[in-house]
């Protein structure tokens, strides 16, 4: 009998880019990566497949990396019909509430559109798109530990009540509950 993989961490994540530079240069000067490592080939390694490709790889900080490819002979790059823009996005964590307020700021300065910051419960969040199409989420954590724990132990419970009704379970619904100081500060006590 085999035991199952012991994953160390996610290596790299890839997706498709219309432009390696232009893409580059984008996480660079919006997200502040650093572009580290190119790889071009006519042949794809693992198939042999004849597909000039350039192949870049940036690093988003933590020991994680991001990477692009640019496809010239493929035809251009699409979307999924069938799943909303909402979906399929790549989520970065910054250090705290200040940090998203002012990576919002950053990004807005550059003529990008940014939805948020939005209440996750137990992290908010900001959305924008990259040059690529692909949805772009900063969120900072605000859960405390007992949440965490709620919710890790709830999960099993939800996923098997969505399983059988496909409806989303309420085990959790505080999540998306706003709290009153941050819609209106004037009424926090504490402010």
């Amino acid at each position: 009998m085999t035991a199952p993989v012991k994953l160390e961490r996610i290596h790299h994540v890839a997706y498709r880019c219309k432009e390696a530079k232009q893409t580059a240069d984008w996480y660079a000067d919006v997200l502040g990566m650093t572009f580290t490592t190119a790889f071009a080939e006519d042949h794809v390694p693992s198939t042999g497949e004849y597909d000039p490709y350039m192949h870049i790889f940036l690093d988003c900080g933590g020991g994680n990396v991001i990477a692009f490819f640019e496809l010239p002979n493929q035809p251009e790059m699409g979307k999924d019909p069938n799943t909303p823009a909402w979906v399929q996005h790549i989520a970065f964590e910054v250090a705290d509430l200040d940090a998203l307020l002012a990576a919002k700021a950053h990004i807005e300065a550059q003529g990008i559109d940014v939805l948020g910051p939005t209440f996750h419960g137990i992290f908010r969040s900001i959305y924008f798109f990259d040059p690529n199409g692909h949805r772009l989420e900063l969120a900072c954590n605000i859960g405390t530990p007992q949440q965490y724990d709620d919710l890790r132990s709830l999960a099993p419970m939800m996923l098997e009540e969505w399983n059988e009704t496909k409806r989303a379970p309420r085990h959790a619904d505080w999540l998306h509950k706003e709290p009153l100081a941050w819609l209106h500060p004037e009424a926090d006590p504490k402010a």
